[in-house]
């Protein structure tokens, strides 16, 4: 199981939008913009479906995910990869929410998208591109 380690937990906190790739149990790719990408804890993101629909119907046939995380002006680019798993109601859900509806109140929130982080890795151009990260750095 891979983790986030405090670099990464710091980018995910600066960014605004986090494209999100996925594909459907044929192979056939979907990216999209994911607006709220919310940290757990070091192994777990929670990702918020707004406006997800092929996304949705790609995670039930292929529950597998990338996320990048995008900061140019800092020389910033991590992939995240995970197992998702799809919540539309429990105590998750309702914390997401609550979360979510505080700070965009008109925020559909239909779904929480429970991603549990199997790796993570450089994704900047330079000596270290391709470099799978750990949590000590």
């Amino acid at each position: 199981m891979g983790k986030l380690n405090n670099q990464v937990k710091a980018a995910i906190k600066q960014t605004d939008l986090y494209p999100l790739a996925t594909a459907s149990n044929t192979g056939h790719p979907n990216v999209i913009p994911v607006k709220f990408v919310l940290i757990e804890n070091d192994d777990e993101l929670w990702l918020v479906d707004n406006f997800m629909d092929k996304t949705l119907t790609n995670l039930e046939q292929n529950p597998v995910v990338a996320l990048n995380v995008l900061i140019p002006e800092q020389n910033i680019s991590y992939q995240i990869k995970g197992k998702t798993q799809i919540e539309t109601s429990g105590d998750k859900y309702q914390k997401m929410r609550d979360i979510v509806l505080k700070t965009k109140p008109d925020a559909p929130a239909k779904g929480l998208i429970v991603m549990h982080v199997t790796e993570v890795y450089d994704c900047w151009p330079g000596a270290t591109i391709g470099h799978r990260l750990d949590s000590n750095l």
